[in-house]
């Protein structure tokens, strides 16, 4: 697999995200539903946006992983909030995640009125191999 990044400006790379990722010779694509704050057996979590964010990225990470997909293979991620200005003092957690793993992704943010009953943010994610 193959990926070009592809970065106009510069602005962008203090936010942990790209203007567009190509991606070619991909051996597999996996599309990842949104991903929250919900445990292993189907609670969703009432706790704080700190705390559903982590979850959150848990959960992502294990659904990759469990398709034998890893996180630096990410290329596409939506972020889904009821609340971005109680998401942006955590935004730091998502960003130490993102580089962590290495990943260089298309990113979009956007609030929602609501989510699946008390949840505060939502992951989708596209990842190649």
């Amino acid at each position: 697999m193959e990926k070009r990044i592809i970065n106009p400006w510069e602005w962008q790379d203090k936010r942990s995200y790209v203007q567009a990722v190509e991606v070619k010779n991909v051996e597999s694509t996996l599309y990842v539903s949104g991903q929250t704050a919900i445990s292993a057996d189907g609670k969703s979590s009432d706790e704080d946006m700190k705390t559903q964010l982590i979850k959150a990225l848990q959960n992502l990470e294990h659904v990759i992983n469990e398709a034998g997909y890893e996180p630096r293979g990410i290329v596409r991620l939506n972020i889904y909030t009821t609340n971005t200005a109680e998401l942006w003092p955590h935004f730091p957690v998502l960003q130490d995640w993102i580089a962590k793993h290495g990943i260089k992704q298309a990113l979009t943010l956007l609030e929602v009125k609501s989510l699946f009953e008390t949840l505060k943010v939502e992951l989708e994610a596209t990842v190649v191999k």
